[in-house]
């Protein structure tokens, strides 16, 4: 008799033959949310950041408020095992224990279906849940390691009616003169500038690599480079974002619609792409034997990009000193190339691309320091907000006595206070849900809460503050008092629906935060003016122009710094990077252009004969004859 086979699915049937409505809409429910064999390649960590969130220091909006960290349990934490009990399995440990039962621990979302669950409480649970639930089985994960305390204090929400205290203000301590780093005396051409970041050095080893590379690829075709030849690649490609076509090979086209004279005098297209093709950051050996460690310890996901990633990185912080106020911000290069770097956030400009963490000068916009965003593979010990911070505010190098700004991916009262252990003052706005942010005292802002209403808690350096403007605003800043005679103008509407202008109280760290938060903003304005990306399906080669970008903006920067010091007017950002162009161009290879074409025919001779045969020529020749007899008689 065959035996009748029952597929995975039948077996997840309720036993009972006969069950209710509800009881078959929850299993139905249950069965349609079960994973499918398409998992997503993105971690759940990567998931969590690309939505904007920290998982390390953000609370769920509905765990437990008298949850509070175990004692003694971070040594557990940090080996990253931790046991979460099936259903049934703790009562009977509670049965047969003699041990006190354990503190409560927080209450997470509970998720449906079976697969990889992610809990808001300590750890990740494998099991049941997809989303951010709480999982069943064992659970692994970085736990709560943070240095705050728990939240002990339950004084509730000041208003205005009661004084703060002016925190202690930073003594600013630089590690150099705040400023360009360079000889003030020189003057220095726009050429010179450039170099500063992307060295003859440096471009020298792009020529090595790339030719290497093209000899190893394109062994019958490939014609070696020059450093000249390079000279003339990069004037191209800043001339490129000046000048826009709608294809490359628009700027060598012979039609009349396209009349660039330019781009044939300083490379020829052929040229042009030829370098496009092979242009290499690395040593094809360095890159061969990186690959072979990939899915191992000791493999570079930015081997292809770390010799001149390493370079401009140093150049941008040797070169100039940051001024008092700095900002941290993200900011996207575009680019869909299909490689684990690459990143989607649906709320910025730019979708899709690659990540950099950048530190600039909330001054002038300055990027001072940066770091590529390489994904899982990353090493994480506080959340990636916190040590992304603490990665790029290196005092060993900056000095003391700098004012941070970040915005509410990064601001926690963790990372504040380390700051300022470091002697480094922050202030950014904060996320409700924030690891030991006070958001359960009472006293808050509500919804009847008039606009300009101030409601604030100190914590020892820390001050927390709501303000009620077109909406809550919750800011964290240990420079600030909480409330002075600030006031800011806004449009009111009136009770007879008239829109008035008035003056409405307003935090003093509101306008600090405004002013200067713009740092990297405002470079990234800068390079989005005349960027010179281009669209490449080779993902080091998108890295390349925007790094070139960077060069170009802090060298306009130093630029324009050179040119106050000494009471001059400084160029405009196109009439930097022209003159770019055109100092690029002279020192490019001659032999890298074609020779001039001869001057167009005039109009009236458009269609004069082009081709001409032997018996024709001979004709002409006869006929020309004949008219210089008749003329001499």
């Amino acid at each position: 008799m065959a035996t009748k086979k029952t597929s995975k699915k039948a077996s997840s049937l309720p036993s009972k033959s006969k069950f209710t409505a509800q009881e078959a809409a929850e299993w139905i429910l249950e069965s349609s949310d079960e994973e499918s064999d398409l998992e997503s390649f993105l971690s759940q960590d990567e998931e969590d950041f690309l939505e904007g969130v920290d998982p390390d220091l953000e609370i769920s909006p509905d765990a437990d408020p008298d949850w509070a960290p175990e004692e003694g349990t971070q040594a557990a934490f940090e080996e990253g095992e931790e046991e979460v009990l099936e259903e049934g399995e703790e009562e009977e440990q509670a049965s047969t224990s003699t041990q006190p039962p354990p503190k409560p621990k927080r209450k997470v979302n509970k998720g449906r279906g079976r697969g990889r669950g992610r809990g808001r409480g300590r750890g990740r649970g494998r099991g049941r849940g997809r989303g951010r639930g709480r999982g069943r089985g064992r659970g692994r994960g970085r736990g709560r390691n943070q240095s705050e305390e728990p939240e002990q204090s339950t004084e509730p929400w000041q208003g205005t009616d009661v004084e703060d205290i002016t925190p202690e203000q930073p003594v600013f301590k630089p590690a150099r003169v705040p400023g360009p780093q360079i000889l003030s005396g020189v003057q220095y051409s726009v050429l010179q500038l450039f170099l500063l970041f992307i060295s003859n050095a440096t471009l020298q080893t792009i020529v090595k690599n790339s030719n290497l590379y093209g000899e190893k690829n394109h062994p019958s075709t490939w014609q070696k480079i020059t450093l000249q030849d390079l000279y003339s690649y990069i004037a191209m490609v800043v001339y490129m974002g000046l000048v826009k076509a709608k294809q490359i090979r628009d700027y060598w086209s012979r039609s009349e619609l396209y009349s660039f004279s330019f781009p044939p005098s300083v490379i020829s297209g052929k040229k042009f792409t030829a370098i496009s093709r092979t242009l290499h950051l690395s040593s094809p050996d360095d890159d061969a034997a990186n690959e072979r460690k990939r899915g191992r310890s000791g493999y570079n996901r930015l081997c292809k990009i770390q010799p001149l990633y390493d370079a401009i990185r140093a150049a941008c912080k040797a070169n100039f000193h940051p001024r008092q106020n700095i900002a941290v911000d993200e900011r996207m290069v575009k680019s869909k190339a299909r490689i684990a770097l690459r990143q989607y956030m649906k709320d910025k400009p730019t979708k899709w691309g690659y990540k950099l963490f950048v530190l600039a000068d909330s001054s002038n916009g300055y990027t001072w320091d940066f770091f590529v965003y390489e994904g899982k593979g990353m090493s994480i010990s506080k959340g990636l907000s916190y040590d992304s911070v603490m990665q790029l505010v290196d005092t060993r190098v900056l000095g003391q006595g700098y004012k941070l700004f970040v915005d509410n991916f990064y601001t926690s009262p963790a990372l504040f206070k380390d700051l300022l252990a470091k002697k480094v003052w922050a202030c950014g706005t904060i996320r409700e849900q924030r690891l030991g942010y006070p958001s359960r005292r009472p006293g808050g802002l509500t919804n009847r809460s008039p606009r300009g209403t101030i409601c604030w808690i100190r914590e020892g350096p820390l001050v927390f503050v709501q303000w009620k403007d077109t909406r809550d605003v919750r800011f964290c800043s240990t420079i600030h008092p909480a409330h002075s005679n600030h006031f800011v103008q806004r449009k009111v509407k009136e009770a007879d629906g008239q829109w008035a202008e008035k003056s409405i109280p307003a935090p003093p760290g509101i306008s600090d935060y405004n002013k200067n938060m713009g740092g990297v903003d405002l470079s990234d304005a800068m390079i989005g003016y005349y960027n010179i990306l281009h669209k490449s399906r080779k993902w080091h080669r998108s890295f390349f122009y925007h790094f070139l970008d960077i060069a170009i903006v802090n060298a306009f920067i130093l630029h324009r710094e050179l040119a106050m010091e000494k009471e001059e007017t400084p160029l405009t950002q196109k009439e930097f990077r022209e003159a770019l162009v055109s100092e690029l161009k002279a020192a490019g290879s001659r032999s890298t252009a074609p020779p001039p074409s001869p001057s167009p025919a005039p109009p009236g001779a458009s269609h004069r004969l082009r081709h001409f045969t032997q018996d024709t020529t001979v004709l002409f020749s006869v006929q020309g004859l004949l008219q210089r007899l008749a003329h001499s008689k």
